[in-house]
């Protein structure tokens, strides 16, 4: 099926739209994948507004006929995710956080108040996974050559060497002052497993304060944010017959925005299917980056605990109040290993997970659900 064209907003003012009949997104592979109409019957057509931003695509589905001025409030949220690429990027010399890492070892930096705030909950959520989710891990993932998207294998001495400048207890953080200090040289801030995330929540609330509160926005296929729970135009006439949509399986009629997460050795195969509303979803692997070495396969997503690629699990899902929380909890899920994971939801009710493991047979998979309520999502 040929991707669908972005709209831009003359198209959407010419009545142009991306999507219809469509409110589904999948996750977990680079390579979109639309579903099939049978599976999305008409209720409301849907507008997508996308652009390329933090090196993937960002899109936001919304009514238009429920919100007539959600156009511009669209392209104003993606104009604020560009600009906080170029706040939060660590390939920019001439970003807020590449201030940061230029003064590490050599002295406080004032922060941009919410970039404060942000640093300020990473360092918790480093603390509340015991570093399986660490945003000082910078140094690792240049060593493992995955910074430039060229994996390769370094010398023990050099992960060693990486691994001395990682520590959430070397990030210093004033209050009072809002002040960031990194202690030691050579230490570096990378929001990589957190950035995205945090700018779909940012971008949510603009589109709240701009009236519109039941829409999707995605980052890349791994970060996804629900608000509302997909209802028709508040004021539809009875010609239009819409109805709800129902489940990929034929059943119920469909509770909020569908979400499909694709099998991790078959992304041509759709693994499971979760129902959003007022919530985040995000998750981590490793399909996508990755080089083999004397036989043995290493993914981008380094344990900042270890220095090692992290290898336990296939892929970890999360579904949290924030897209920031989804974000960083899906790395660190996938980091902990499926024993972690299950002790870390049992003591965070309001996390969910599904974890992807090998099964004992070559080629098959087991699914882990943490937290995940029956009616919350389904195997497909």
């Amino acid at each position: 099926m040929a991707e669908p064209a972005r709209t831009n907003r003359r198209e959407f003012l010419q009545g142009r739209s991306a999507i219809e009949a469509l409110g589904d997104a999948v996750i977990g592979s680079p390579e979109p994948l639309r579903p099939p109409a049978a599976l999305a019957p008409e209720r409301s057509y849907l507008l997508e507004v996308g652009r390329e931003a933090m090196a993937c695509q960002f899109d936001i589905l919304f009514c238009p006929r429920r919100y007539p001025q959600g156009a511009d409030a669209a392209l104003a949220a993606l104009d604020l995710v560009e600009w906080l690429e170029a706040q939060l990027t660590v390939y920019r010399e001439t970003s807020e956080l590449m201030a940061i890492n230029r003064r590490a070892g050599a002295g406080a930096v004032a922060a941009e108040p919410q970039l404060f705030e942000l640093l300020v909950r990473a360092a918790a959520l480093s603390r509340a996974t015991c570093g399986a989710f660490d945003i000082t891990s910078g140094p690792l993932s240049k060593v493992w050559g995955f910074y430039r998207r060229q994996g390769m294998m370094p010398t023990g001495a050099a992960i060693e060497e990486a691994l001395a400048q990682v520590g959430i207890e070397g990030l210093e953080l004033n209050a009072q002052a809002r002040t960031v200090a990194l202690a030691r040289p050579g230490m570096e801030l990378n929001l990589g497993a957190i950035g995205k995330g945090y700018a779909l929540d940012r971008a949510a609330s603009l589109l709240a304060s701009q009236g519109v509160d039941d829409f999707l926005i995605h980052g890349g296929n791994s970060s996804v944010l629900a608000r509302g729970d997909r209802q028709p135009p508040s004021s539809i006439e009875a010609s239009d017959s819409v109805q709800p949509a129902t489940s990929a399986s034929g059943g119920a009629p469909q509770r909020g925005w569908s979400i499909a997460l694709r099998h991790p050795l078959r992304p041509e195969v759709r693994l499971a299917e979760f129902w959003l509303v007022n919530q985040a979803l995000g998750t981590s692997g490793s399909g996508t980056q990755f080089f083999h070495y004397q036989g043995k396969r290493y993914g981008h997503v380094i344990d900042p605990r270890t220095g090692w690629p992290a290898d336990r699990v296939l892929s970890a899902t999360v579904i949290a109040p924030t897209a920031e929380q989804a974000d960083a909890l899906s790395t660190a899920l996938y980091v902990m290993g499926l024993g972690e994971a299950r002790d870390f939801c049992a003591q965070h009710p309001a996390i969910s997970a599904l974890v992807v493991t090998s099964a004992a047979k070559a080629g098959q998979i087991e699914l882990h659900p943490l937290n995940l309520a029956e009616s919350a999502w389904q195997a497909l």
